[in-house]
């Protein structure tokens, strides 16, 4: 029996009410080349549960399976170790069936583990206080542009050319509906990010600067100069960090001067999963946590004077403020947040440095032993666990036959930036403690032989 929820005269007295004349009125905004024409291809009308089991499984069989090949795809999303404790203790039923906290009085542990969830955030990016997760890293940095408007008061936002192109796409995307000018442009295969060329480009319109720590290409930049030059401006520097162990190594951006600092936490106890359910993270300072979007676990007493949790300054448009709200998508990742706050336990503060200095060293390895390739040049003056290659030929090709060699060897930059030709040659390698001696050098034979 199908699911029908809704006759067609519901559908008509729905379309009256919003004022549209008809369901396609309502797609108008979708691009004629981007909708589905017909049926989908090669699909049946229906089939038994274990003729669609079975149809799955064999496209399932057809992916390279990330712990199966030698693996270097980054770019936003690492492959790391993460304990099978990890996995065992969200699954427990109190944690895995609960959402949202609205009732203290009863989810106390939901709460609890926040508030350490936001403590760990805050510390590891330097900054006062955190929130208690956002959907990804994509959204929080949007949401992180703007909350820089609405303290500053200015609507142009300036994005380094280093930030994530699927980032300054949504950003994009968002400010369509919101008027904010963005400015950016696509990296150089340089050396160094463009901090130098960012702090002289900031003035009286500035809301916000937003760089990436470590960029795209892998690069590791001082902020401070850049800070110093937004907080003389009135502007506010906004970090984002893809890559949270690499906060284990290097300096925290809150302790080099951003005022936010957001990111992705998938690294920290959240696997690949073909791209997500990811966690956003998002800090600030204490002086603008009224204009932080999301929820706050808060630390409190109870009529007994025992400690105890709540949300606090709770923004979201499905509370009390309604269209004031800071955000209409800043749900926050609940379960993904308990992943990122079990894992970042076991590690302690200890182990999360461990973790980095195995993420530097197998990375150091694998550049010296492909930059040992003829034709090949390392881009970076600096990097974490993530460099940028750059190759004799024109990448994607190169990515291709490495794949099909299985070898997952790297995200070509001709992929990432479309129609850039100066930029068809890089190819960004991420390498993290899963990488063995073994895999850096089948990529090495991989890579020599698809640039042969």
């Amino acid at each position: 029996m199908r699911y029908l929820p809704l006759a067609d005269a519901d559908r008509s007295e729905m379309l009256r009410a919003v004022g549209a004349g008809s369901i396609e009125a309502l797609f108008v905004d979708v691009p004629e080349a981007a909708r589905l024409d017909g049926k989908i291809h090669d699909l049946p009308d229906h089939a038994s549960e274990m003729a669609v089991e079975r149809r799955l499984t064999a496209l399932a069989r057809k992916n390279l399976v990330a712990g199966d090949v030698p693996f270097f795809l980054g770019c936003g999303a690492y492959r790391h170790h993460i304990p099978a404790s990890v996995d065992h203790l969200i699954q427990r039923g109190e944690f895995l069936t609960s959402y949202t906290p609205y009732q203290p009085e009863i989810a106390q542990g939901t709460l609890q583990a926040l508030f350490e969830f936001q403590t760990q955030v805050a510390r590891l990016y330097g900054c006062d206080v955190a929130n208690a997760s956002m959907y990804d890293g994509s959204t929080a940095c949007w949401e992180a542009i703007g909350m820089a408007r609405r303290i500053t008061r200015r609507g142009k936002a300036l994005l380094s050319s280093g930030l994530h192109p699927h980032y300054v796409s949504v950003a994009r995307t968002m400010a369509r509906f919101t008027g904010d000018r963005l400015e950016t442009g696509a990296p150089e295969l340089r050396p160094e990010p463009d901090t130098d060329a960012l702090a002289e480009r900031v003035d009286g319109e500035t809301s916000c600067v937003v760089v990436q720590y470590p960029d795209i290409l892998g690069r590791i930049g001082d902020l401070s100069a850049l800070a110093e030059r937004c907080h003389a401006a009135g502007a506010l520097l906004v970090a984002v960090v893809t890559e949270p162990v690499a906060l284990g190594l290097i300096r925290a951006p809150g302790e080099m001067g951003a005022d936010i600092v957001v990111g992705e936490g998938q690294s920290i106890g959240v696997g690949l999963n073909f791209g997500g359910p990811y966690v956003g993270l998002f800090a600030t300072r204490d002086k603008y946590v009224r204009q932080m979007p999301g929820r706050l676990a808060g630390e409190t007493v109870d009529a007994e004077g025992k400690r105890g949790f709540v949300l606090t300054l709770s923004t979201r448009e499905q509370h009390i403020r309604r269209e004031k709200a800071t955000s209409n998508i800043c749900t926050n990742s609940g379960l993904c947040a308990l992943a990122f706050s079990i894992h970042m336990t076991l590690l302690g503060e200890k182990g999360l440095r461990q973790l980095a200095e195995a993420n530097h060293r197998r990375a150091s390895e694998a550049a010296e032993r492909l930059t040992g390739i003829a034709g090949v040049t390392l881009v970076n003056s600096s990097f974490f666990n993530e460099f940028t290659l750059r190759l004799p030929k024109e990448a994607r090709p190169v990515v291709r036959a490495m794949a099909e060699g299985r070898v997952l060897g790297g995200v070509s930059l001709g992929r990432l930036y479309p129609g850039e030709a100066s930029l068809a040659n890089g190819l960004v390698v991420a390498v993290t403690e899963t990488v063995t001696g073994e895999d850096i050098e089948a990529l090495a034979a991989a890579l020599e032989e698809a640039l042969a």
